[in-house]
């Protein structure tokens, strides 16, 4: 292969990370002079769309390039089925692949890391090798099972909060510096490769190692600052201006120790010649909230600072340069089959779901969203590439921890709510249009107004009533829109149900007594 079509590709996410946080895109603080420089010599994204508002579905989408109703991982059903990843594709072809987080969704048990040759998820709570034992069968048998699903869905949420404890400033080290130092080990090691990497040190709880912390949020203690979303968003817990100011603090610290990490694999790959050869993608899966709105952290709402996220993409056809036009990261499949020369659309298992290339979804391609030649029955394939669409169905297992925290400040949540609401969105640069099943939709005009302040939903607006009709039309092409609200029971009180080896491993993970 030339330096025209690199034989590698390194794709990092940063969990929960804002476009507005990051220096490429403007910030003032300097958290990112890493990313800076790699901004020199790659394509930055001004307009990148993600599927949905949090990790699971999000990656799912990656490693599918299908959306979140196609591929169907979500909070009700926690885990990939039915279809062939991204992985299990590049793997066939022969390319070297792994995957490294430390991430609980992204693990054996969601499928999220199936076809990967080697994974490691450096998840202190569940260790890996269990992972894809006893607890992986105990959480199929679980979700299986409909009165189970939400029982097995806080499984997962409340290790991913024991393991952002123990892997902060509380606890153990960020395990970003482990994650890097393997992928280092397993591109020295690799002929042609695909490397996977998840760093989730700006996901909360925000604990950032002591030297970041003493940049970005000199003299705040993060165990005095509000890091439990779920408590502020019931209205338990009020957050002044100066805690604010410290929360971003925090969260630029922990952004700083992403960048600094990821320069030191960026110079590890230009140090052994690797650098020139290998396809960089950097971006978010979601982006935070604090506090616009009247919300914290990444749930309830489908607003720009959660779904507008950070793209940048280092590739020979790409070249250097900033891009206004909107990208979905569901795109983001194809074009790395498309760099690596691979067609896809084999399933790797009978009966699989395989997406093959559709070069009008390559961001490499010269027909690059002109729908009109798509090689796909794709439903997102409207409007000759104008739009994007995301989704989000309602998240029980944070709506269950909602429930806990209003119920202990005395506050009742209604029923009516953005909490119990399930979303659709379709987007363009200047329009956002998004269906709610529960309380009114929500329709803004972006150019105009960027921070979503002024509903449009109900207005004569032309960019609106045209982005609502792009919704109706992916609505129809994926099913139905979401009309009827789902109840507003999100009990897990089904233990009992569980056969005693699903119950024994909860005991040993403490999650039952």
């Amino acid at each position: 292969m030339t330096a025209e079509s690199p034989e590698n590709v390194l794709f990092v996410v940063m969990d929960t990370v804002r476009k507005d946080h990051l220096t490429p895109y403007g910030y003032d603080r300097p958290t990112t002079p890493g990313l800076d420089q790699f901004a020199e010599e790659a394509t930055v994204f001004e307009q990148a769309v993600a599927p949905a508002p949090w990790t699971l579905p999000v990656h799912a989408s990656l490693f599918t390039g299908m959306y979140p109703s196609q591929h169907g991982a979500d909070q009700e059903n926690p885990y990939l089925e039915g279809a062939t990843t991204l992985a299990e594709t590049l793997s066939a072809a022969g390319y070297d692949t792994a995957c490294y987080s430390s991430n609980a969704w992204i693990t054996p048990y969601t499928h999220l890391t199936d076809g990967f040759d080697e994974q490691d998820n450096f998840f202190e709570v569940m260790p890996g090798d269990f992972l894809s034992g006893p607890l992986a069968k105990a959480w199929k048998t679980m979700n299986d099972s409909d009165t189970l699903r939400a029982l097995a869905d806080k499984l997962v949420s409340l290790g991913n909060t024991a393991h952002e404890y123990l892997a902060g400033g509380e606890g153990a080290d960020s395990k970003t510096p482990t994650v890097i130092d393997q992928t280092i080990d397993f591109i020295d090691d690799s002929e042609e490769f695909f490397a996977f990497i998840n760093l989730m040190d700006a996901h909360l709880p925000y604990h950032p190692p002591k030297e970041y912390a003493d940049e970005f949020a000199p003299g705040v203690d993060s165990s005095e600052v509000c890091q439990n979303s779920k408590e502020y968003n019931a209205g338990a817990y009020e957050i002044e201006d100066d805690e604010w100011e410290d929360i971003r603090g925090l969260y630029d610290a922990e952004i700083a120790h992403i960048d600094d990490q990821l320069t030191r694999l960026f110079d590890h790959l230009k140090e052994t010649g690797q650098w020139d050869d290998t396809m960089v993608v950097v971006c978010a899966d979601h982006g935070e909230l604090h506090g616009e709105h009247g919300l914290y952290g990444h749930e309830f709402c489908l607003y720009d600072p959660l779904i507008n996220v950070p793209l940048m993409v280092k590739h020979p056809k790409l070249g250097a340069g900033r891009r206004e036009d909107q990208v979905e990261l569901v795109d983001l499949y194809h074009t790395v089959l498309d760099s690596l020369g691979v067609a896809g659309g084999e399933p790797a298992s009978p009966g699989d779901e395989a997406v093959a290339l559709d070069r009008t979804r390559s961001l490499l391609s010269a027909d690059y969203r002109d729908f009109a030649n798509a090689s796909n029955d794709d439903p997102g394939q409207l409007r000759d590439g104008e739009y994007a669409f995301v989704e989000y169905s309602r998240p029980v297992v944070e709506l269950k921890q909602l429930e806990e925290k209003a119920a202990s400040a005395n506050i009742v949540l209604g029923e009516n709510t953005r909490f119990y609401s399930r979303m659709r969105s379709a987007r363009r640069t200047d329009a956002k249009y998004t269906r709610i099943d529960r309380i009114e939709d929500e329709a803004f005009r972006l150019d105009t107004d960027p921070d979503e302040l002024e509903n449009l939903a109900d207005s004569d607006d032309e960019a609106i009533r045209e982005t609502e009709a792009a919704l109706a039309a992916f609505e129809d092409e994926i099913g139905g829109a979401w009309t009827d609200a789902l109840d507003t029971d999100v009990s897990d009180d089904s233990v009992d149900q569980m056969d005693d080896e699903a119950q024994e491993r909860l005991r040993d993970l403490g999650y039952l007594e």
